[in-house]
Parts: structure tokens; sequence; C-alpha cells
């Protein structure tokens, strides 16, 4: 079937994956009945139940204790209610406690939170480097740690990147954290679904996720946290989920979630296996194209997510390619962010250190479920004419200057 905007060819998983079918029952189940799971009734009890059955679920998808599942309205409020309440908490017990380590590529809730810590709160934020794979070297977190002492808060890593794909070795930044007595947060929401995630094995204190990039519903998510490690809440209220996130919670929600991650942790390794092929073949289709360049952890043999390419083509802008590739019914993702209309570069691509031209000229494809050869083979047939046009409007736009 040829793509069009009726049919298209959807390669923006990583942003958010269709619900399986899993998820949905779930959710209608949950949906048939009202009861609010505060209730001491018939209901209500019905409904503590099966949000309670919900969260064991989820914790044995990503190796965790149910009471270390704390269900949120997402990612972003996730990595929030870590970073903040973290900070405060520490810095409570410790008014020294002020410094925040992130790495340079973390996504924008990470790092918008950490800077606005350093903004309202006197935090002092230090960014890690990335080597060109975009992973964060453990001897430069090592390094971080020695110099802040005993002023550091918390340390936040992602576990993979959302744009690039590149895995971190969490392992091994969770022991320095641990050899200084320093709590790390990472980012696992592109992860948790897609690569084996042990909570309690990692060393970790909290970890973010989100139901909608494993085949779960938009608007809900986790934060898994340590039992003992202290965190103020963002919100006050009626207490629920252990005092850190209060107000009704949202069943047919933490229905769909559990649903979605078991279905996805399920058939994780077959899909990995298939991911990988679709991603290993579409890089080397890619390295023929003229001037394009993959990034992430897949082009230099270090380990990156089965499911995403990430490439950049000189002298292009990435909303000329991405509007192209549209128009052509194929759905992906620019690399840079776009703020007031004006383009600017991936901040990980930056990190990662690429050229500003490259930084901007780039393109996400990621893959699902539904993502099989015919969805690359209709990207490669197109995207020598795209990248061909978006250069010339480089060239217009940049000699009418």
């Amino acid at each position: 079937m040829t793509p069009d905007r009726e049919n298209p060819v959807y390669l923006d998983h990583a942003a958010d994956t269709p619900m399986v079918p899993e998820a949905l029952a779930a959710m209608a189940q949950a949906s048939a009945r009202p009861g609010n799971a505060s209730s001491l009734h018939g209901s209500g009890r019905r409904a503590r139940r099966m949000l309670e059955e919900s969260r064991e679920s989820i914790a044995r998808s990503l190796g965790a204790r149910p009471s270390e599942v704390v269900l949120t309205s997402g990612g972003t409020e996730s990595v929030n209610l870590a970073i903040k309440g973290i900070f405060w908490a520490r810095r409570a017990a410790d008014p020294e406690a002020t410094t925040v380590i992130v790495s340079a590529i973390e996504h924008h809730a990470v790092l918008d939170a950490a800077q606005w810590l350093g903004e309202h709160e006197g935090a002092r934020v230090v960014l890690l480097p990335v080597d060109r794979a975009g992973r964060v070297d453990p001897a430069d977190l090592r390094s971080a740690l020695a110099d802040a002492g005993d002023t550091v808060a918390l340390v936040s890593v992602m576990w993979a990147n959302n744009e690039v794909g590149t895995v971190q070795p969490i392992a091994e930044l969770a022991n320095e954290c641990l050899l200084a007595g320093v709590p790390l947060h990472s980012d696992a929401t592109q992860a948790a679904g897609h690569l084996p995630v042990d909570f309690d094995g990692s060393g970790v204190a909290a970890l973010t996720v989100a139901a909608h990039k494993f085949g779960g519903p938009q608007g809900v998510g986790a934060l898994l946290i340590g039992r003992s490690v202290a965190c103020t809440p963002l919100a006050h209220g009626g207490g629920h989920e252990r005092d850190l996130r209060s107000g009704t919670p949202n069943i047919a929600g933490a229905a769909g979630m559990a649903a979605g991650l078991a279905a996805a942790v399920a058939r994780m390794e077959e899909e990995s296996a298939r991911r990988t092929a679709l991603r290993d073949r579409f890089i080397a289709a890619l390295t023929e194209f003229d001037g394009a360049v993959v990034n992430g952890g897949a082009a230099h043999g270090a380990p990156a997510l089965p499911g995403i390419v990430h490439v950049s083509f000189t002298g292009c802008e990435g909303d000329s390619l991405l509007m192209l590739l549209d128009a052509q019914g194929i759905e992906a993702a620019t690399g840079s962010a776009c703020n007031a209309g004006v383009a600017r570069a991936s901040h990980v691509l930056e990190a990662m250190g690429a050229a500003p031209d490259a930084a901007r000229g780039s393109l996400r494809f990621s893959f699902g479920l539904d993502t099989v050869d015919a969805d690359i083979d209709s990207v490669i047939a197109v995207l020598g004419q795209v990248v061909e046009r978006a250069r010339a409007a480089g060239m217009a736009s940049t000699g009418a200057r």
C-alpha cells in the first residue's frame, strides 16, 4: 500500500505508541462500573482492589515492590516529583545539599526542572558531558561527585535517550552514586517495555515511566521510588500514593498501564530482535545517502534502543525534512526543537559534539509493533528526493539572507 495522509507510515512511536488490545480491554473493564478507591462501600473496595492489582502488576514488570510504585499522570509529573521532591527533602535534612547533577542530554522535563531549582531554589546545576555516542562516562560522574563533595542533593541520568536511542551504563552510574551516598534518579520513559528494567537490582533510588510509550494510555505514569528515599510532595491533599501524590486515582488508566506494560514485557525479547533487524537494515540504507550521518549508540557500536534511528543530513533543516516526508505520507519526528517558530539545534546532538548544521537537519524514526519492512522501503524510496528538496530550500534561504 502506498502511504498517504489517510494511511500514513507512522514512524514516531518514541513520541506516542498505539494502545495495545490488552490495555484497551483492561481500561474498558475498569471503566464499566463507578467507584472511588477511597470509598469504603463495595464499589469503592472493588476499585481499590483493581488499583492495587494494577500496582502489583507494574511492580512485577519493572522489578520493584508494589509499595515502591507511585502512580502519576505521566512522565513529566513523575520527573518533577523526583527532581524537586528529592532535592527539597535532601536540602531540608542538610541545607548544604544544593547541587543537582544531570546529564547534558536529558529530556527537557529533567533539564527544565533542574533549571527551575537553580533559578528559584538556589540549586547549583552541574551538567555531565557525553561522548560522541551520547554515553555518560562513569568516571565523569565520579569526578563531578568528588568536586561537589557533600553538597550533592541528587543525580539524574536517563536510562535511554529519547532522540538518539543511546542506552546509559545505569548500573555503573548507580554504583558511583551509592559510593558517594547520593540518590540517583533515572528517566526510564523510553526504556520501560523495550529494555529489561529491574528497579530493585539497578541501584537507582527513583525511576520514571510513562504508559503511552509502551502501548498503554496517555496521561498515566509512575514514579518508582525506594521506601527509604525521602521525597517532598509537589501537591497536598488526601494523602494518596504514600502521601507523595494526592488525588483521586485513575483506576482505568492504571489498569491500562499495567496491562500494556505486562504485554510489552512478555513480547520484549521477540520484538527487540525484530526491531533491531529493522533498525540495522535502515541504518545500512541511510549510509548510502550523500551527507547522511547516523547518530547515537547504534552507529558507534554502543548499547542502543532497538527501535530508534536518528540521522542528520547536512545542508537541510529538520522541519523542512519533516514536512516534506509528511507530504509523502510518512510521519517521523524532527531532531530539533521549535521555539516560537525559530528552529533550534537539538541540545542532545550539541552535547554529542555534532556540528550546528548537522544538528539542525536531523530526523528521528522510531518503530513499533506495527512497523514492517515495507515501511522502511517506503521511506527509502522517497528520502532521496526529500533531502534534495530540503537542501535546495536551505540554499535558497541562505542566499536570500
